[in-house]
């Protein structure tokens, strides 16, 4: 292989895994968000995910938006149906197993969280099963297939591709990261969030509402992480077993970046679709996961605390 095809491949595998990761961000800041605000494990972060493709497809079907901004649309609106779903949750089973009811009890509640969350994702992944099948479905639209060209390059010997649908998932995941971030630090309600999750009993005492502060930000991880699933959909086959694939990856990321950093989370997810992409240059794609979790593993052991997180932050 000569220096120039091989520099054109790892520019691709680079440029796949800003555009993959750039969408695993994502949804690592959906699972971050409910950790840093609320301090639960979820574990049915991945049918969030997964309800989020199908609520997405299923809108893109019913109104035929199948132009470049139709998946972009049926995401967002998936996301609004998720987190009204998220609340419900909230309302109805996690508020027994959160905030202020658990503290100082054994584990701060999260042995019940643990398996009141697994439940969860049971039945939500065999609910989705007899509800919608195990066909495998993608939203197709024209661009999904299709690549914007960057050169050539070097004379005319490297060519660069963008896939567009993953370029506009990529665009999108950026502009929601920004703006989640800007809400919970920069509004009056992301504030009181944050400090729901500091000092439940203190932001009890200064008149915030922490049972409903933990409900917004449920709501808000799981529309995150559901929009997310939006995106995906437009490029990626699924079926309701799909929120294992991606759980595994969430939480790698959420850790990777650093517990409890909505900044590391984004890129814990950015940082693990680039393993995974430049590691098939070298490694047979079964062994994709291998490489993230041996690098994982590497990075844990040099820095616990994760690549971008402080042993005192909080979102």
């Amino acid at each position: 292989m000569s220096a120039v095809i091989f520099f054109e491949n790892l520019f691709q595998a680079v440029i796949a895994g800003l555009l993959i990761g750039s969408v695993y961000g994502l949804m690592c800041v959906g699972l971050g968000l409910i950790f840093g605000l609320m301090r639960v494990i979820n574990f049915a972060q991945g049918e969030f995910l997964m309800l989020g493709m199908y609520g997405a497809f299923y809108l893109c079907t019913w109104f035929g938006l199948s132009s470049a901004v139709g998946p972009v649309i049926g995401a967002v609106f998936s996301g609004v149906l998720l987190y009204l779903l998220g609340m419900g949750l909230h309302k109805s089973l996690l508020t027994k197993a959160t905030g202020i009811k658990v503290a100082g009890t054994e584990g701060e509640g999260h042995y019940p969280q643990l398996i009141l969350t697994l439940g969860v994702s049971l039945v939500l992944a065999n609910g989705a099963l007899i509800l919608f099948g195990n066909t495998p479905l993608s939203i197709r639209t024209p661009y999904a297939g299709s690549a914007w060209e960057l050169g050539p390059l070097l004379g005319d010997d490297m060519l660069l591709f963008f896939n567009k649908a993953r370029t506009v998932a990529l665009v999108v995941s950026v502009l929601v990261a920004v703006a989640v971030y800007q809400f919970v630090h920069r509004t009056r309600v992301g504030k009181s969030l944050r400090a729901a999750a500091d000092n439940p009993a203190a932001a009890t005492y200064m008149g915030i509402d922490v049972e409903r502060s933990h409900r917004i930000s449920f709501g808000i991880g799981a529309a995150i992480t559901a929009l997310a699933g939006g995106l995906i959909a437009s490029y990626y086959p699924f079926q309701p077993y799909i929120g294992l694939d991606f759980v595994v990856i969430m939480y790698a990321g959420v850790v990777l970046g650093g517990l409890g950093s909505m900044i590391g989370a984004f890129w814990g997810g950015l940082v693990i679709g680039l393993i995974q992409q430049v590691s098939t240059l070298f490694l047979p794609l079964q062994l994709q996961n291998a490489m993230i979790f041996l690098v994982f593993l590497l990075i844990i052991l040099f820095r616990p605390q994760g690549l971008f997180g402080k042993n005192v932050e909080r979102v």
